[in-house]
């Protein structure tokens, strides 16, 4: 089946329920309610910080948000995934770090997230402004769709005289001052100083050895895009940061790589003029290709015209003695490869699918990586954020990515503080890692402010330091003298600082947890699924090489769904669910291809296409008072 309904709404409507929640950010200490509201177009964003897909909806409403800055206000209601989101102040720190610029309603307990029936990071609702809902969409991508209907109901509501134009709620917190703002990632350099992507300043900055002298600035420290001279170049929330061998680096005419990663583009850097230049990324965010991904038994090469190809937001890069430049291509959830000699660009493991799946690397799944790194062997060491886990990629001969193998974490929703037999061990959205002279691994485990080793002899895990900050970088200090000494960067206290690696390691244990969210009532046996998708105005479905809707469907455990599971067209599916299984999670990824267009009428010649993906996991408890059907919106408009 291929729905394409109209986005015209209907006479039915739904009030709004109210927004409860813990506390409001950025109202200068006011407590919204919807009645607040009443007059303005109102954009509830449903987010949690870890989402790497949150993250993008934030920086695509931020034109909308400016565009109609007199009619709309967007809500962003933070409801959390990770234990450590809950805690006010992350979330505080969070709301500053990516410079929201609209009210955050704090909603630890997920209350307003169940009012308005969120399944999904992230989920926005648009309600008009009497307070009726009118839109409910799923996932990224929807920029476009929700300017057309801003635009219809600026003009409905400004002719029914219930539009309040003026400024909303929105309140700027102080400006914090500091070197550096939420650093990101941390490289040494040959003259013994450290090069810090400065996140939050949008810049890079070369620090002494000392950790405190900064030596230089590389950026105008405005977010934005701009090749050019140190002073004048810009970044947008940079992450990760390689440098070349000395010789490769004579080759290309740079010495640095940078995951520029707003600007989904890899970053050059001169260290002798500090002159930034693009070597990869044409600025537009790539869509998954997991399709394509999931059929090849080689590296995918995208091409070697690398400005012209799109990314999504490069988190890490690491230079691999293959002579690639390794990627954590975070917005796609794979891994991909860039050589500098040809500025060739291929896809280097992952099917572009979330989640946690080992065996041959094109057949994989990653979910968010954020943190590389490269052992003595070439294997590449991954920080797996969204699954909580610790993967490595081993390489053969030809320089190919082979197998990938989970280390530590068991999956999407599972997560903790707990050291031991590594099968039993559990992390909290880590961000960094590096390989130790010993041969284990150390991790940033950022949600649990820790530093944790895997022992890969002993397949255990233990704790190297906790109390820290969100630590998002670790790397092996060779600057000092004597014992090992491992460098941290403490990114929401805005420092690095350097960690002596004890002789003996600690052993924690505070549990393993999983994501907590309402679980549904199902009935065994048939269970109808429909995802209902409504092409914004102005598009049609792109159904020119047959049916552009797509669902995929598994569950875990694997014998909670007996029939119904795989890939297949079009957005209805019907299940059987196993009645000897009482709980479980339902994974569902729906896709849906539209381009501009009228329904009815043919797509344009070079018309803009987009592509509409949400994934959900979806708890179920099987009940025999349960619903028989679930039915899920990754657009659909009243």
């Amino acid at each position: 089946m291929s729905p394409e309904t109209s986005s015209v709404r209907t006479s039915y409507k739904v009030r709004g329920s109210e927004l409860v929640g813990r506390n409001w950010l950025n109202t200068g200490g006011q407590q919204l309610d919807l009645e607040a509201l009443r007059g303005k177009i109102v954009i509830l964003d449903f987010w949690t910080f870890c989402c790497i897909n949150c993250l993008h909806v934030l920086d695509e409403l931020r034109p909308l948000e400016e565009k109609y800055r007199d009619v709309l206000v967007t809500v962003g209601v933070h409801s959390p995934k990770f234990e450590h989101e809950a805690d006010p102040e992350a979330l505080a720190a969070a709301v500053e770090r990516y410079q929201i610029e609209h009210p955050v309603l704090d909603d630890p307990e997920l209350e307003t997230w169940q009012a308005y029936a969120a399944r999904a990071w992230p989920t926005l609702v648009v309600l008009d402004p009497e307070g009726y809902i009118v839109a409910h969409l799923s996932g990224e991508g929807h920029a476009s769709g929700l300017e057309s209907l801003v635009d219809e109901l600026v003009a409905e509501h400004e002719a029914k005289g219930t539009l309040h134009r003026g400024d909303g709620p929105y309140v700027a917190p102080e400006a914090r001052e500091g070197d550096l703002r939420f650093p990101g990632k941390v490289v040494p350099l040959a003259n013994g100083n450290f090069l810090v992507g400065d996140s939050g300043h949008h810049r890079l900055v070369e620090l002494a050895n000392d950790l405190g002298t900064v030596v230089r600035t590389i950026g105008s420290g405005e977010r934005g895009y701009a090749d050019g001279d140190a002073a004048t170049a810009e970044f947008n929330e940079l992450q990760g940061l390689t440098v070349l061998p000395q010789k490769l680096a004579q080759q290309v005419g740079y010495d640095v790589v940078v995951a520029d990663t707003v600007n989904h583009r890899l970053r050059s850097v001169k260290l002798d003029t500090g002159e930034v230049g693009t070597l990869a990324g044409n600025g537009v965010q790539r869509l998954l290709d997991a399709e394509t991904a999931r059929k090849a038994e080689q590296p995918i090469e995208l091409g070697t015209d690398a400005t012209n190809i799109s990314l999504s937001s490069p988190w890490d890069v690491v230079y691999h003695p293959n002579g690639k430049v390794i990627i954590a291509m975070a917005g796609t959830h794979q891994i991909f490869a860039f050589d500098p000699r040809t500025s060739a660009v291929s896809v280097f493991a992952g099917t572009g699918l979330e989640g946690l799946a080992d065996g041959p690397a094109l057949e994989s799944w990653f979910a968010q990586s954020s943190g590389l790194s490269i052992d003595d062997k070439g294997t590449v060491w991954v920080a797996d954020s969204e699954t909580s886990a610790l993967r490595s990629i081993t390489v053969g001969e030809d320089g190919n990515a082979d197998t990938v193998s989970t280390a530590i974490g068991t999956g999407l929703f599972d997560f903790g503080f707990r050291d031991g037999d590594a099968e039993q061990a559990r992390l909290q959205h880590p961000l960094g890692v590096a390989n130790l002279p010993d041969g284990s691994v150390a991790v940033a485990d950022s949600y649990n402010g820790a530093v944790r080793r895997f022992d890969p002899v002993t397949k255990t895990v233990s704790t190297l330091a906790k109390g820290l900050k969100e630590p998002a970088d670790v790397l092996l200090d060779t600057s000092v003298d004597g014992d090992p000494v491992l460098l941290v960067v403490e990114t929401n206290a805005h420092q690095l600082v350097r960690i002596p690696v004890p002789a003996e390691a600690l052993n924690v244990d505070e549990g393993a947890s999983q994501t907590q969210r309402p679980r549904t009532k199902v009935r065994a046996g048939e269970h109808r699924i429909t995802v209902r998708f409504s092409a914004p105005t102005g598009q049609k479905l792109d159904d020119r090489w047959g049916d552009p809707t797509q669902l995929k469907i598994s569950s875990s455990p694997e014998e909670l769904l007996l029939e119904g599971g795989g890939t297949s067209v079009g957005l209805l599916r019907t299940l059987q669910l196993n009645p000897e299984v009482s709980e479980g999670v339902l994974h569902i990824t729906a896709r849906a291809a539209a381009c501009d267009g009228e329904p009815g009428g043919d797509i344009p010649d070079h018309a803009a296409c987009h592509l509409y993906q949400q994934d959900w996991g979806i708890p179920v408890l099987l009940d025999t008072e349960g619903e028989d059907e679930l039915a899920l919106d990754l657009r659909g408009v009243n």
